[in-house]
């Protein structure tokens, strides 16, 4: 170097320095980031710890809760696999697959592509907890929710919560009931994430979680990716996520955050999953790859194009089919007003997630980034991930280090 030149910093010394300053912000108290360009991982790293005692550090190998990201790396690559065999149609109304719908005017013509790309009306959220709870929130009510397992209450929600086996029934019922807006503008919903696994165990003859065991998790070599992790190894480390002074009454850790989720027993198409970042980025580096990984297809490109593009923009939408997109004319906004970093290529694709996990992949670049971390540790009102925008800088860091324009 020559006198008086500054070194300029690696990509992964301007990432140690952004997490750092986040750590600091009490944006997370820990986090994985993996980045790959052209299929070769340039950065997979753990920072700071579980929690803000700083006594448990984060590894590599550590699982975390990835809550909506959930909806891209569980159901929709079964329903894209669905849709490219020809057992479902995107274009043709729900109520072929989810029978119930036909009974309701406001849901029977709804398409899959409209839910897929929360253009169908849908209520974005109901919250079944309620449910459980006494006027007085004092204690659950017992005939929805037990402390022990026993004859009719064997979905586990966590260690001492117990859900009644008929209870996913009275969930599914308040969702065919649930208002539909005449409005088809975007409008983000999660509840038919909720219907999926059951009409995938439908359309394919298998339970959900071993048909996505063996069509893409195993052969794909995403061990820790899952439903359920300590049934599936006792061994795996999970990282804690909020300490539940509702439901739970504990620092929940081991068993999915998200409540609609655990009252299904912890498997569901909203939330559910937990994973590394390095078993996430197979997944991702597959759909990066036009649906081929390690040798085999598990899609076609045609398929991943087809879910991966904008379906709706007349209508100010700016999703994909499942996937989540860059907002309308990403380019052109400032990075504070972006989403998510204004680098990223229109052709670009991702979710994110209510726990602090974030996922993207840009094709036009091949380029994969894997965020994750346990931002609602202690408390969902913990909002520094999202004043720091930690997630979209470290995104755009990538980029500018790599020399990456838009085009």
């Amino acid at each position: 170097m020559l006198q008086g030149q500054t070194a300029v910093p690696s990509l992964e010394q301007s990432i140690d320095s952004a997490m750092q300053l986040a750590i600091r912000a009490k944006a997370f108290p820990g986090a994985q980031v993996l980045v790959a360009h052209q299929g070769e991982i340039l950065l997979e790293k753990a920072y700071g710890f579980h929690t803000y005692d700083s006594l448990v550090p984060v590894r590599l190998s550590d699982l975390y809760d990835l809550a909506s990201v959930t909806k891209i790396m569980g159901p929709l690559p079964a329903l894209m696999k669905l849709v490219e065999e020809g057992v479902m149609d995107l274009d043709a109304p729900w109520s072929r697959y989810w029978k119930p719908w036909r009974r309701y005017p406001d849901k029977k013509s709804l398409t899959l592509r409209q839910i897929l790309a929360h253009g169908a009306g849908l209520v974005p959220y109901i919250v079944f907890l309620k449910e459980l709870l006494p006027p007085n929130n004092k204690g659950l009510k017992r005939r929805f929710v037990r402390e022990q397992p026993s004859k009719g209450f064997d979905l586990q929600a966590y260690e001492n919560r117990f859900v009644r086996s008929r209870f996913p029934r009275k969930m599914y019922r308040q969702i065919n009931r649930s208002k539909v807006s005449e409005d088809k503008s975007y409008r983000y919903s999660g509840l038919a994430f909720l219907l999926f696994p059951e009409v995938i165990s439908q359309l394919t003859g298998q339970e959900y979680r071993a048909y996505m065991r063996s069509t893409f998790y195993d052969p794909i070599g995403a061990q820790s990716l899952g439903y359920l992790p300590k049934e599936r190894d006792p061994s795996f480390r999970v990282v804690p996520t909020e300490r539940d002074t509702l439901f739970r009454k504990a620092l929940t850790q081991n068993y999915v955050h998200d409540e609609n989720a655990a009252l299904f027993g912890g498997v569901s198409g909203n939330a559910g999953l937990f994973s590394n970042a390095k078993d996430l980025y197979n997944m991702l580096q597959m759909l990066s790859n036009g649906g081929t990984f390690g040798g085999r297809r598990y899609l076609s490109q045609k398929t991943i194009e087809e879910f991966t593009r904008l379906q709706f923009p007349q209508q100010n939408n700016r999703r994909g089919l499942g996937f989540d997109k860059p907002l309308l004319g990403n380019d052109s906004l400032p990075a504070a007003k972006a989403y998510p970093a204004p680098a990223v290529s229109p052709e670009s694709y991702g979710h994110s997630g209510f726990t602090g996990t974030f996922v993207w992949v840009d094709p036009t670049y091949d380029l994969v980034y894997v965020f994750l971390s346990n931002r609602v540790y202690p408390s969902r009102s913990q909002d520094g991930i999202y004043t720091t925008n930690i997630r979209e800088v470290v995104q755009q860091l990538i980029y500018e280090h790599l020399a990456l324009d838009s085009p």
